[in-house]
């Protein structure tokens, strides 16, 4: 169980990523419970080990503007392993793979 815990951490960023689009000042928020459900429709089955890595994923001052892209779910950009290359800052991308991180590490103790 934990096994594909792990690999769903793993592969939960690429998942829901996706570039393109645009964002304006006056969308609403991207919210922990957002990403977190975000996480679950796009197969992550345990809603605990969602909202934990929703809450590391907020919680490391991801920009909304790239919340908005992780939880975009576009099936095509799938695949590709670097946030950026999906249309996130650099600084965002190296928040999203150290919350990545954090997830497997305190995540995985539930």
């Amino acid at each position: 169980m934990r096994i594909s815990l792990f690999a769903a951490a793993l592969v939960a960023l690429p998942l829901l990523a996706a570039c393109g689009g645009s964002t304006s000042d006056k969308s609403a928020d991207v919210t922990q419970a957002d990403v977190s459900k975000a996480l679950q429709d796009s197969g992550l089955k345990d809603a605990k080990f969602a909202d934990c890595a929703a809450k590391i994923y907020v919680d490391q001052g991801i920009s909304q503007a790239g919340l908005r892209l992780m939880i975009k779910n576009d099936a095509k950009n799938a695949s590709a392993q670097d946030p950026e290359s999906l249309g996130m800052s650099k600084e965002d991308a190296e928040k999203a793979r150290t919350a990545t991180n954090k997830i497997i590490t305190d995540c995985m103790k539930q």
